[in-house]
């Protein structure tokens, strides 16, 4: 069973990336962030993976902009823990996690197809240790 981030979570992990507490511009706009890997149609999953629920929650958070600043920071914060909460923890290579941030929230990444498979070499396969 997948588990999903709240609001709540959101928003403190917002607080930790920012070192202060986030001024939000949208609340609309985060809760859509966050419906998004769970969208279910026709009674099917519309992300079916693991790696597909976090390219949308990256991909929309990037995108909405709900935050006044930090929207980068907060997008890979609480896609790295609903990896982990998942069963897929990142392996820490900053590099590459900030170049697929950056790439999704310019938009020159936009084929979510690719920002899964991106997220699925930044993370460890449950067993591989």
């Amino acid at each position: 069973m997948t588990r999903y981030l709240s609001l709540s979570d959101l928003l403190r992990f917002a607080a930790t990336a920012l070192g202060e507490e986030p001024v939000v511009r949208d609340f609309g706009l985060l809760e859509s962030a966050l419906a998004r890997p769970a969208t279910t149609l026709f009674g099917q999953d519309a992300y079916p993976t693991v790696h597909l629920k976090a390219a949308a929650l990256l991909q929309s958070i990037c995108g909405n902009h709900a935050l006044v600043d930090g929207n980068k920071r907060l997008a890979w914060a609480a896609t790295a823990v609903f990896l982990v909460l998942n069963g897929h923890p990142p392996r820490i290579d900053q590099d590459a996690a900030f170049d697929l941030v950056v790439a999704v929230s310019e938009g020159t990444l936009r084929d979510l197809e690719q920002i899964a498979a991106a997220l699925a070499d930044l993370t460890t396969v449950p067993g591989d240790g």
